[in-house]
């Protein structure tokens, strides 16, 4: 027990340790950065110091909120529906085999198509609300997700699932019992590269049709040249994509705390 305890309280201090590196570092560029501008006397215009970047997010701070809940309204329903249309459609090719034969070559083929082409043909059929953006997140965030699915069902341990046939387990049972708990080690990874995605989808959504939003923000300060503006918007969409990946990662931990012992382990 006793030894037990002591290695979760090494692990939480080494992750202690790893997290004042990652602050320091980061510190540390922020300063480097500081002393560059400051030092040759770059214009704003030019590169912001990031003493000029926290001071234009400080002015805009009332108009702030109200855009960053328009984005992030379009993330959130954006995400879970490509959860469930994700989850959904890479069971069907596991349950019926001539679906994956099918279906596949379509995930392959929704990518190559680039995004900014697919996404004013969303704002015409559409029109300018939340729908589109929704549509253009989904397009990017369910492939990594529904083909993460499919990977994790093929690497069921096929012995287990004659185990559950022999004692007469219904479809359901199986995934339920076996085949879903499977596929968590694989979703997450998958989740995590749709997280950090998703947010660019719902800007480039924004940039092409909307009213509000990061991205029509965005759009104005690159047209005005209002480069600490441009930078201080640019550091919202970092923190708020750094900020949902957090939440997967605590998420993971929650439901599949086994990945991490394994990794602990090791």
């Amino acid at each position: 027990m006793k030894k037990s305890q002591s290695i979760v309280s090494n692990m939480e201090k080494k992750k202690s340790f790893h997290f004042l590196i990652t602050i320091s570092w980061l510190l540390l560029l922020l300063i480097i950065w500081q002393g560059i501008v400051v030092g040759f006397h770059v214009s704003d215009w030019i590169l912001p110091k990031p003493t000029s970047i926290a001071q234009q997010l400080y002015d805009m701070k009332d108009i702030l909120w109200p855009n960053i809940w328009q984005t992030l309204q379009e993330v959130l329903l954006g995400l879970c529906l490509s959860i469930l249309f994700g989850a959904a459609v890479a069971t069907i090719m596991d349950v019926v085999p001539i679906f994956h034969v099918l279906i596949r070559p379509l995930l392959v083929i929704s990518q190559t198509v680039p995004i900014v082409a697919i996404a004013p043909l969303l704002i015409v059929w559409f029109g300018f609300g939340l729908l589109p953006k929704m549509l253009v997140v989904i397009l990017i965030c369910f492939f990594p997700i529904t083909l993460n699915i499919l990977e994790g069902f093929q690497t069921v341990d096929p012995d287990l699932l004659k185990l559950f046939k022999t004692m007469h387990a219904k479809k359901w049972q199986l995934y339920q019992k076996v085949k879903f708990p499977a596929v968590l080690p694989y979703f997450f990874p998958g989740l995590k590269i749709a997280v950090t995605y998703s947010v660019m989808g719902a800007i480039i959504g924004e940039w092409l049709g909307a009213s509000e939003g990061l991205g029509v923000m965005l759009t104005r300060a690159t047209k005005s040249f209002l480069t600490s503006q441009l930078f201080a918007i640019a550091a919202i969409i970092v923190g708020l994509t750094f900020i949902l990946y957090t939440i997967v990662e605590l998420l993971q931990r929650l439901v599949a705390p086994w990945i991490y012992r394994k990794e602990e382990k090791k």
